[in-house]
């Protein structure tokens, strides 16, 4: 499967190791996640030069402080180790398709910069 288990441990070489990087923050007991697992799991496939990775809530309480998240499932984009999209909530998967293709297009040096961030 393309899609990586995301834990405090592993959380900086994913980051280091790959130019673009999607989260899903979810929880087991979380009925959108549930409906949002097989979304992501197909993107994964459909572009797999990106890294995609899933943070359990429950299991990750030091990742899902550090991000912030107080709603779930929550979707996190970062390139370069830039965050460059942040959004609680479902997405289709051309939605999601749609935004990686945004992501590729970013001119990161603007983003370096301080503009061009989608939050």
């Amino acid at each position: 499967m393309a899609v990586n288990i995301v834990t405090q441990e592993n959380m900086a070489q994913a980051m280091s190791e790959n130019d673009i990087v999607v989260l899903e923050f979810w929880a087991p007991w979380c009925s959108p996640c549930r409906l949002f697992t097989p979304v992501f799991e197909q993107a994964s496939l459909r572009n797999q030069d990106v890294y995609f990775g899933t943070v359990n809530t429950e299991e990750q309480k030091p990742l899902v402080s550090a991000a912030g998240i107080v709603s779930i499932p929550t979707l996190m984009i970062f390139r370069q180790s830039i965050l460059v999209f942040r959004e609680a909530g479902l997405l289709q998967g051309t939605q999601l398709d749609e935004l990686l293709h945004q992501v590729r297009n970013l001119d990161m040096a603007q983003v370096a910069a301080g503009q061009g961030v989608a939050q």
